[in-house]
């Protein structure tokens, strides 16, 4: 039965591969997101940002509290 299994199984594989590299970018995506030296780049290119004059205060508040709400959001698929 193995044999038939992967005769029948094999036209889906690159639909499965596909799903698993979804799967895949999906979670670099949230380790990204979630992660404290990306953060703190995004938020130090803000305040450098702002100090060459390339945006305001306000613009870089905007920054500040996306950064701040994205960190401290549950993580997506954290099982509740």
């Amino acid at each position: 039965m193995g044999l038939l299994t992967l005769l029948l199984g094999l036209p889906l594989a690159p639909f499965r591969g596909v799903i698993k590299l979804g799967e895949v970018i999906q979670d670099r995506v949230n380790a990204e997101l979630t992660d404290v030296s990306s953060a703190r780049h995004e938020l130090e290119a803000a305040e450098e940002a702002r100090e060459a004059g390339e945006i305001s205060a306000e613009d870089e508040a905007d920054v500040q509290h996306d950064v701040v709400d994205r960190m401290t959001e549950p993580a997506p698929g954290g099982g509740e």
